[in-house]
């Protein structure tokens, strides 16, 4: 396989959870880059341990041989006014271009359930067409804004959200203008909820425009499901885990992307407990393994 133009990035959730702040509570902004370096990779996207100034963080950056490549941003285009959206999401995306980030990722909240101490499986919201109407609406509309400011707005699908199946992501694709909207592709997430993600890859890859490399302990995800847990306690049981230490082959999704021509960042991300799954073992081991299978 030959690439041009992908870069390797990894996600600081496996040293320190955004919606669960007890798991690496202990592990500083300072220690989770400096690994990230030391264990080969390029990118990074945000963590809630991040410095808010982007000249302070582009200097811990820059020495470590870093760059930011995405970072996450809430909408809640179901629930709240489309106005008020917009406005939260220049302020985000006016810090990522400020970092050099070429893309935003976006994660639709109204009426998620990710966060909630619900059971993942049984309780995921499902929207009406209404509802469908004012998603897609203002996905479009807030692509056009990100477009203009010079990011590519790429969504991402996620357990517990209102976009979680693959019948979800591809009527939000087939509503989304593709001058305006990408996908961000996230095997983890679609092996999860049990979605042929290699044939979801095939039939967008020419819109996918960042991914999220995640595997998954399918036993765990078998507990979660079987004992009607939330997406959050089977973060902590392990159902995420890096590439190479789960039931995920990434060879044929690198093939994949190869062929497709993908150009951007790809990016390990698999929030653990890192109690229990060192980060920097972690990382060392997904980098080992990306490299054996990709060449990259």
């Amino acid at each position: 396989m030959t690439f041009n133009n992908v870069r390797l990035g990894i996600a600081p959730i496996a040293w320190t959870n955004d919606d669960m702040p007890d798991l690496g509570a202990e592990n500083t902004f300072e220690q989770c880059v400096s690994e990230m370096a030391l264990a080969g990779f390029k990118g990074t996207e945000i963590g809630n341990k991040y410095p808010k100034d982007p000249a302070v963080l582009k200097k811990a950056l820059d020495l470590r041989g870093l760059q930011v490549c995405n970072a996450w941003f809430s909408s809640f285009l179901t629930t709240e006014d489309y106005d008020k959206v917009e406005a939260e999401f220049i302020k985000h995306i006016t810090f990522l271009k400020a970092m050099g980030a070429k893309v935003v990722g976006i994660a639709e909240q109204g009426h998620s359930i990710q966060g909630l101490d619900k059971p993942v499986f049984d309780d995921k919201y499902v929207m009406n067409d209404a509802e469908w109407d004012r998603l897609l609406d203002g996905c479009n509309r807030l692509g056009k804004v990100a477009k203009d400011m010079g990011i590519s707005l790429t969504y991402h699908h996620h357990m517990g959200t209102v976009v979680q199946t693959e019948a979800e992501v591809d009527r939000l694709m087939e509503g989304t203008d593709p001058e305006l909207f990408s996908l961000l592709f996230d095997s983890g997430h679609f092996a999860y909820c049990g979605a042929d993600y290699l044939a979801v890859l095939q039939k967008y890859a020419k819109r996918i425009k960042h991914v999220h490399l995640k595997d998954i302990r399918p036993e765990m995800v078998k507990k979660v499901k079987d004992e009607h847990l939330s997406f959050l306690q089977g973060v902590r049981l392990g159902a995420f885990t890096v590439p190479g230490d789960g039931a995920i082959d990434f060879r044929p999704i690198f093939e994949r992307l190869c062929d497709s021509g993908y150009e951007g960042w790809v990016l390990v991300e698999a929030e653990q407990d890192p109690a229990k799954a060192n980060p920097l073992e972690y990382a060392i081991k997904a980098r080992k393994y990306i490299r054996e299978v990709s060449g990259l």
